[in-house]
This record gives structure tokens, C-alpha cells and sequence, in this order.
């Protein structure tokens, strides 16, 4: 693995609208993120953010949120690649200390599932800690993390399992306390999950980077055809993707 830099890197997921700009905006204490819930000025590509607090350094990395029927299937397919490219660029300069899935308040949809089984399980391979963050609380009545409370075994019995989370409002609005607590509460997961000792909790033996590539090189094993087919099992099977945009993907990123 490449020597580890003095950036903190983060990569950003989730759906559309489900407050990741503002959050970007929340952490870094002031309007760095462009907000917008128009699809069409969105961009395939990632955004990258550097945030600095508390004498540390962060790059935060938006993904575009994968919703393949509001994006179209080319761009869909546009988007994760360009998540494969980036994952695999920031593992080669040294590597990616935390995975942050914001979601919106509501239902844990199949989207969602399906968003965070091909970030943690294909794209990471299961060794890079993962936050999910829950934004749109300023009205929760009681405290924000009731909500986590209320719903912390719905993820368990759906396999999406997460190192950590944080109930939000990322907009100050009528909540100018619950905003700021929102903020410390960011941060400090930033601090806590980007940890080198929580890291290497999850990763155990291989880099990431390694343990991607003989994934893979396994794949190839045989002829291209059945290493193909394995490949879109895969994706149809953990990240839900129909038959059609698996084979798709597929062919993208085969490293043959």
C-alpha cells in the first residue's frame, strides 16, 4: 500500500435530496457545496471537498447518489464507474479511512440497501468503516437519536450493518441548537471512525486495493466468459441490479 497521506479521505453516498451537500456544508461550517435537488444539474462525476477543524485535515468526496431509474441507465452506469475510479485512485495514494451513507429520515428502501451493499461489500470489499447519517431530524420530537433507536434493528434484519451513525439536521432553519449539535456530532465521527486504529479494525489483513485486485484476478479465473458471468451474479444478487445493467457494469470495469 501507498504511504499514508495527511489528508483524512472520506467518500460520500447516498440518494438524491438526501441532504449530502448540506452535510459537506454542516462540517465545514460555511456554504462550500453547491444544494440542489434538480437532477439535471447534478454531474456523474464525484465532487471533492477539503474541510479542515480541530488542526486536522479531511477530503470529503460527493458521489453521485445511484438511482438508475430518475438518472437514466447510461448515466447510472456513468456514476459508478467513475466511484470505481475514484475508490481505486485514493487506495493507491494511500486509501479511503471512512464510507459515509447519508439518507434521509423515512423508510430504509431497497435503493438504499442496494446503494450500500455495492459501496461496503463491492467496491470495498467490507474493509473501510461505514457511518450511515440521518438527516432531516429538526423536527424529531423527543431527542434526534430517538430515531435510531427506533429503527437501529430494521438495518439489522436488512444486512446493512454500520460502524457507527448520527441522527442530523444538516439546515438551520427553526433550529439554530439542533444545527450546531448536528455539526459536533459530525465531526467528532470524523475524528473517532478516521481513526488509524479503527481502521485497522476493519481491514484486518489485505488493502483494500489488494484484496480488490485478487477478487478480480479470482473472477478471471477459467475463461472471460464465465469470469463475466460470475461478475454480474454478483451484482445482480448483492447490489440488485437487473440482469441488463449488471452486464453492463460489468463490461466497464473487467480488467481483462
Amino acid at each position: 500500500m501507498a504511504p499514508k497521506n495527511k489528508y483524512t479521505n472520506i467518500v460520500l453516498f447516498g440518494q438524491a435530496g438526501a441532504g449530502k451537500s448540506s452535510l459537506v456544508n454542516l462540517t465545514v461550517g460555511k456554504d462550500m457545496a453547491t444544494t440542489s435537488n434538480d437532477m439535471k444539474l447534478s454531474t456523474m462525476h464525484w465532487q471533492e471537498y477539503p474541510i479542515e477543524f480541530d488542526g486536522e485535515s479531511y477530503k470529503v468526496f460527493d458521489t453521485v447518489g445511484l438511482e438508475e431509474p430518475q438518472l437514466g441507465i447510461p448515466q447510472f452506469l456513468d456514476a459508478i464507474e467513475n466511484a470505481y475510479k475514484l475508490i481505486q485512485d485514493l487506495e493507491k495514494q494511500g486509501g479511503i479511512d471512512l464510507l459515509l451513507l447519508c439518507m434521509r429520515a423515512g423508510r430504509l428502501t431497497s435503493t438504499l440497501q442496494n446503494n450500500y451493499w455495492l459501496f461496503h461489500e463491492f467496491l470495498c470489499d467490507k474493509k473501510v468503516p461505514i457511518i450511515v447519517v440521518i438527516t432531516y431530524l429538526e423536527n424529531e420530537a423527543g431527542e434526534m437519536d430517538d430515531w435510531w433507536k427506533r429503527n437501529e434493528e430494521i438495518f439489522h434484519r436488512q444486512e446493512v450493518h454500520v460502524a457507527g451513525h448520527a441522527c442530523i439536521t444538516a439546515i438551520a432553519g427553526n433550529s439554530p441548537h439542533r444545527h450546531e449539535e448536528s455539526r459536533t456530532t459530525i465531526r467528532n465521527l470524523f475524528k473517532e471512525f478516521a481513526a488509524d486504529e479503527q481502521k485497522q479494525a476493519w481491514i484486518g489483513g489485505d488493502s483494500l486495493f489488494v484484496s480488490f485486485m485478487r477478487k478480480l484476478k479470482d473472477l478471471l479465473v477459467g475463461n472471460g466468459k464465465s469470469a463475466r458471468e460470475d461478475m454480474v451474479s454478483r451484482l445482480t444478487k448483492r447490489c440488485g441490479m437487473s440482469r441488463d445493467v449488471a452486464e453492463k457494469l460489468a463490461d466497464r470495469i473487467k480488467p481483462w
